[in-house]
């Protein structure tokens, strides 16, 4: 049983009924952190916010959109590379991260970087390495444009752009990027089985990787220091550049496995393409050092076999009506 909160509204789109997005609280989950007050949901901001969210308008050259990097059939997230690529064919320095059950996170990017999801698109904007853009440009750009003078006055009863109106109806539309009808949920919820493989995968996980990756989020929304070697050439110490505190350095905000199957290549900096490739990493790969989490000192012990099952069990938390769901996807 799913909670509604707010509204859903149907209309016709080429002989077919598309479901506007919502927000609802899936059953057993707790409660989300986002603060609605400060940006009461409306089905109109919403709409607003996916034609946004869909639009290389916000960029500086008109090239690249929030789905350029977020892309809906990989966890809203890109697959195609390593890193982030920007306007001019630009590399970022960061894999991006995979977008779903973001009113349930209280920080954002990899490094934390931003706690207000209301704000978080702002950082993407304006980054010279991806949108490179200024939100005057941004306003002046959408207030000449017919089709968002209509969207903004249906979603403000004012056709004019803001600041606060196209970050909140941005974040607006995030928040409906909920994922929570993979197989896994649908054995919590008591209508599948898991096979005898996947069960020991379960077991397997709850051992190994649930202290980082707690049910039913499939993270802790913390920050650690999972072991990796650092890259010399993006010489990333992660959430230290935020804090400048040394107990900090390698410590990077801990991913969601919700959809793992879908949001390679993983780590952030997306140097393994496989779980296979995770999963060796965890048990012969872990760079000791001082902030190394410590529920990884002492290793992770997996068999061949086990590596097989725990990833068994990972595409368990896949979520193909997520992923494939047309309301989540851009409508002209």
């Amino acid at each position: 049983m799913k909670l509604a909160i707010a509204f859903i509204v149907c209309f016709c789109l080429c002989g077919y009924i598309i479901s506007e997005p919502t927000f609802f609280i899936p059953k057993n989950w707790p409660k989300p952190v986002y603060d609605f007050s400060k940006n009461n949901l409306s089905t109109k901001k919403i709409i607003l916010g996916r034609s946004l969210f869909y639009d290389p308008i916000l960029s500086k050259n008109n090239t690249i959109s929030c789905e350029s990097c977020h892309s809906p059939y990989s966890a809203f997230t890109h697959i195609d590379h390593a890193l982030s690529h920007g306007i001019y064919d630009s590399i970022g320095k960061r894999n991006s991260p995979a977008l779903m059950n973001l009113a349930w996170q209280n920080s954002f990017m990899w490094d934390g970087s931003i706690t207000d999801l209301n704000k978080q698109a702002i950082i993407p904007i304006t980054h010279p390495l991806e949108m490179g853009n200024s939100i005057e440009v941004i306003l002046e750009k959408l207030n000449h444009s017919s089709h968002y003078k209509k969207l903004f006055f249906n979603a403000y009863a004012d056709s004019a752009a803001t600041k606060d109106r196209l970050l909140n109806s941005i974040s607006q539309f995030l928040v409906t990027l909920i994922s929570a009808n993979s197989k896994y949920d649908q054995v919590k919820n008591g209508q599948s089985n898991f096979t005898a493989q996947e069960q020991k995968g379960y077991l397997l996980f709850k051992k190994n990787c649930s202290l980082c990756h707690q049910e039913p989020l499939f993270t802790s929304n913390r920050f650690e220091n999972n072991g990796l070697a650092v890259d010399n050439s993006l010489n990333d110490f992660g959430r230290k550049l935020i804090t400048h505190k040394s107990e900090d350095s390698l410590k990077f905000k801990i991913p969601t496995l919700r959809n793992i199957e879908f949001s390679f290549p993983y780590m952030h900096d997306g140097r393994f393409s496989s779980l296979s490739e995770v999963l060796n990493h965890y048990t012969k790969g872990i760079q000791s050092s001082s902030t190394l989490a410590a529920q990884l000192q002492k290793g992770i012990q997996l068999s061949a076999n086990e590596k097989v099952d725990l990833i068994a069990f990972l595409l368990t938390l896949s979520d193909k009506e997520f992923i494939f769901n047309k309301k989540f996807h851009y409508i002209p």
